[in-house]
Protein backbone atom coordinates (compact mmCIF):
# COMPACT_ATOMS: atom_id res chain seq x y z
CA UNK A 1 0.00 0.00 0.00
CA UNK A 2 1.49 3.12 -0.87
CA UNK A 3 0.87 6.73 -1.33
CA UNK A 4 -1.40 8.82 -2.58
CA UNK A 5 -3.55 6.29 0.20
CA UNK A 6 -7.51 6.28 -0.66
CA UNK A 7 -9.22 6.42 2.58
CA UNK A 8 -13.65 6.48 2.98
CA UNK A 9 -15.20 7.22 5.80
CA UNK A 10 -18.60 5.04 6.51
CA UNK A 11 -21.69 7.51 7.16
CA UNK A 12 -24.98 6.59 8.70
CA UNK A 13 -27.62 8.49 10.33
CA UNK A 14 -26.59 9.22 13.27
CA UNK A 15 -23.20 9.43 12.85
CA UNK A 16 -20.82 11.40 15.48
CA UNK A 17 -19.99 14.38 13.78
CA UNK A 18 -16.27 14.86 15.36
CA UNK A 19 -15.55 11.05 15.03
CA UNK A 20 -15.48 11.90 11.25
CA UNK A 21 -14.12 15.24 10.93
CA UNK A 22 -11.70 15.42 13.41
CA UNK A 23 -9.63 12.74 11.80
CA UNK A 24 -10.64 14.09 7.81
CA UNK A 25 -8.78 17.42 9.25
CA UNK A 26 -5.72 15.46 9.83
CA UNK A 27 -5.54 13.28 6.53
CA UNK A 28 -7.40 16.63 4.61
CA UNK A 29 -4.36 18.19 5.86
CA UNK A 30 -2.01 15.96 3.69
CA UNK A 31 -4.04 16.50 0.57
CA UNK A 32 -1.20 15.02 -1.32
CA UNK A 33 -0.77 12.15 0.52
CA UNK A 34 -4.27 11.19 1.33
CA UNK A 35 -7.78 10.79 -1.03
CA UNK A 36 -10.25 11.46 1.46
CA UNK A 37 -14.15 10.68 0.73
CA UNK A 38 -17.78 9.65 2.18
CA UNK A 39 -19.86 6.66 1.77
CA UNK A 40 -23.44 6.58 3.07
CA UNK A 41 -26.54 4.52 2.55
CA UNK A 42 -26.80 6.48 -0.18
CA UNK A 43 -25.15 9.56 -2.10
CA UNK A 44 -26.19 12.84 -0.92
CA UNK A 45 -26.86 14.43 2.68
CA UNK A 46 -26.52 11.99 6.02
CA UNK A 47 -27.49 13.84 9.02
CA UNK A 48 -25.62 13.23 12.17
CA UNK A 49 -26.17 13.15 15.49
CA UNK A 50 -25.74 16.73 16.03
CA UNK A 51 -28.09 17.58 13.00
CA UNK A 52 -25.82 18.47 10.66
CA UNK A 53 -25.72 16.87 7.06
CA UNK A 54 -23.00 15.46 5.48
CA UNK A 55 -22.59 14.78 1.21
CA UNK A 56 -21.89 11.21 0.65
CA UNK A 57 -20.09 10.55 -2.41
CA UNK A 58 -20.62 7.22 -2.63
CA UNK A 59 -23.54 4.73 -1.69
CA UNK A 60 -22.37 2.16 0.32
CA UNK A 61 -23.49 -0.56 -2.15
CA UNK A 62 -20.85 1.34 -5.02
CA UNK A 63 -18.53 2.49 -2.94
CA UNK A 64 -14.56 1.55 -4.34
CA UNK A 65 -12.60 -0.38 -2.00
CA UNK A 66 -10.27 2.02 0.09
CA UNK A 67 -6.84 1.29 1.07
CA UNK A 68 -7.81 3.07 4.79
CA UNK A 69 -11.46 2.75 5.90
CA UNK A 70 -12.71 5.12 8.59
CA UNK A 71 -15.62 3.67 10.78
CA UNK A 72 -17.26 6.50 13.44
CA UNK A 73 -19.40 6.36 16.24
CA UNK A 74 -22.89 7.94 17.39
CA UNK A 75 -26.34 7.18 18.51
CA UNK A 76 -26.87 5.53 14.86
CA UNK A 77 -24.74 2.24 15.34
CA UNK A 78 -26.94 1.20 17.84
CA UNK A 79 -29.78 0.09 15.19
CA UNK A 80 -27.02 -0.84 12.59
CA UNK A 81 -25.31 -3.71 14.85
CA UNK A 82 -28.48 -5.83 14.34
CA UNK A 83 -28.58 -4.88 10.38
CA UNK A 84 -27.68 -7.71 8.98
CA UNK A 85 -27.56 -6.42 5.33
CA UNK A 86 -25.40 -3.07 6.23
CA UNK A 87 -23.07 -5.86 8.73
CA UNK A 88 -23.09 -8.30 5.35
CA UNK A 89 -21.37 -5.21 2.94
CA UNK A 90 -19.24 -3.24 6.07
CA UNK A 91 -17.37 -6.65 6.50
CA UNK A 92 -17.11 -7.65 2.83
CA UNK A 93 -16.06 -4.12 1.49
CA UNK A 94 -13.94 -3.15 4.76
CA UNK A 95 -12.36 -6.33 5.22
CA UNK A 96 -10.86 -5.57 2.13
CA UNK A 97 -9.18 -2.66 2.77
CA UNK A 98 -5.38 -2.53 3.79
CA UNK A 99 -5.98 -0.66 7.01
CA UNK A 100 -9.24 -0.38 9.20
CA UNK A 101 -9.90 2.15 11.82
CA UNK A 102 -12.82 3.18 13.84
CA UNK A 103 -13.46 5.75 16.82
CA UNK A 104 -15.85 5.71 19.28
CA UNK A 105 -18.64 3.24 19.80
CA UNK A 106 -17.22 2.77 15.92
CA UNK A 107 -15.80 -0.54 16.91
CA UNK A 108 -18.67 -1.89 17.98
CA UNK A 109 -19.99 -2.14 14.23
CA UNK A 110 -16.63 -3.74 13.34
CA UNK A 111 -16.97 -5.91 15.91
CA UNK A 112 -20.75 -6.79 15.43
CA UNK A 113 -19.21 -7.84 11.20
CA UNK A 114 -16.61 -9.99 12.83
CA UNK A 115 -14.08 -7.80 12.02
CA UNK A 116 -12.74 -7.61 15.43
CA UNK A 117 -12.64 -11.30 16.32
CA UNK A 118 -8.52 -11.93 17.48
CA UNK A 119 -8.00 -8.36 17.51
CA UNK A 120 -7.26 -6.09 20.34
CA UNK A 121 -9.50 -3.31 20.13
CA UNK A 122 -10.95 -0.33 22.58
CA UNK A 123 -14.51 2.55 22.31
CA UNK A 124 -15.67 5.33 23.97
CA UNK A 125 -15.13 4.67 27.85
CA UNK A 126 -18.84 5.79 28.15
CA UNK A 127 -20.46 2.85 26.02
CA UNK A 128 -17.54 0.66 26.77
CA UNK A 129 -19.76 -2.52 27.58
CA UNK A 130 -21.97 -2.01 25.06
CA UNK A 131 -19.35 -2.27 22.51
CA UNK A 132 -17.91 -5.29 24.18
CA UNK A 133 -21.03 -6.69 24.08
CA UNK A 134 -20.77 -6.62 19.96
CA UNK A 135 -17.29 -8.44 20.21
CA UNK A 136 -17.12 -11.25 22.32
CA UNK A 137 -14.42 -13.01 20.22
CA UNK A 138 -12.88 -9.37 20.38
CA UNK A 139 -9.64 -8.65 23.37
CA UNK A 140 -11.18 -5.15 24.64
CA UNK A 141 -8.51 -3.17 26.24
CA UNK A 142 -10.38 -0.11 28.68
CA UNK A 143 -7.75 2.07 29.06
CA UNK A 144 -6.09 3.05 25.94
CA UNK A 145 -6.68 6.20 23.76
CA UNK A 146 -5.94 4.03 20.96
CA UNK A 147 -5.44 0.79 19.99
CA UNK A 148 -3.01 -0.24 17.38
CA UNK A 149 -3.46 -4.34 16.47
CA UNK A 150 -1.68 -5.13 12.82
CA UNK A 151 -4.09 -3.52 10.50
CA UNK A 152 -6.67 -2.69 13.06
CA UNK A 153 -6.83 0.84 14.45
CA UNK A 154 -9.34 1.88 17.04
CA UNK A 155 -9.84 4.99 19.31
CA UNK A 156 -11.66 5.74 22.51
CA UNK A 157 -14.46 8.45 22.16
CA UNK A 158 -15.15 11.20 19.84
CA UNK A 159 -11.88 13.68 20.14
CA UNK A 160 -9.51 10.28 20.45
CA UNK A 161 -9.86 9.82 17.09
CA UNK A 162 -7.49 12.79 16.42
CA UNK A 163 -5.23 11.11 18.43
CA UNK A 164 -5.54 7.97 16.64
CA UNK A 165 -4.95 9.98 12.98
CA UNK A 166 -1.98 11.95 13.59
CA UNK A 167 -0.61 8.07 15.07
CA UNK A 168 -1.63 7.03 11.76
CA UNK A 169 -0.11 9.81 9.67
CA UNK A 170 3.20 8.92 11.94
CA UNK A 171 3.26 5.05 11.49
CA UNK A 172 3.03 6.16 7.47
CA UNK A 173 4.82 8.77 6.72
CA UNK A 174 6.99 9.71 9.72
CA UNK A 175 6.72 11.11 12.84
CA UNK A 176 7.38 14.88 11.49
CA UNK A 177 4.67 14.47 8.68
CA UNK A 178 2.10 13.54 12.53
CA UNK A 179 3.85 16.85 14.38
CA UNK A 180 3.85 19.25 11.01
CA UNK A 181 -0.01 18.50 11.07
CA UNK A 182 -0.48 18.86 14.94
CA UNK A 183 0.87 22.22 14.80
CA UNK A 184 -1.12 22.88 11.67
CA UNK A 185 -4.41 22.30 13.36
CA UNK A 186 -3.15 23.59 16.62
CA UNK A 187 -3.82 20.12 18.95
CA UNK A 188 -1.68 19.04 21.40
CA UNK A 189 -0.85 15.31 20.15
CA UNK A 190 -1.45 12.71 23.13
CA UNK A 191 1.08 10.78 21.41
CA UNK A 192 1.03 7.97 24.27
CA UNK A 193 -1.69 5.18 23.27
CA UNK A 194 -2.47 4.41 26.98
CA UNK A 195 -2.95 7.78 28.17
CA UNK A 196 -6.81 7.65 28.99
CA UNK A 197 -8.41 9.37 32.07
CA UNK A 198 -11.51 8.31 30.72
CA UNK A 199 -11.30 5.31 31.72
CA UNK A 200 -10.94 5.59 35.42
CA UNK A 201 -13.75 8.11 35.37
CA UNK A 202 -15.94 5.81 33.70
CA UNK A 203 -14.71 2.42 36.39
CA UNK A 204 -13.01 1.17 33.94
CA UNK A 205 -9.94 0.25 35.59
Amino acid sequence: MDPPFRLTAVLFEGFELLDVFGPLEVFGALSDQFSVSMAGPTAGPVTSAQGPRALADWAHAGAPSPDIVLVPGGRGTRGLVSDPDFLDWLKGWAGSAGIVTSVCTGSGLLAAAGLLDGYRATSNKRAFGWAREQGPATTWVPQARWVQDRDRWTSSGVSAGIDMALALVSHLLGRDAAVTVADRIETEWHEDPDWDPFAAKNGLV
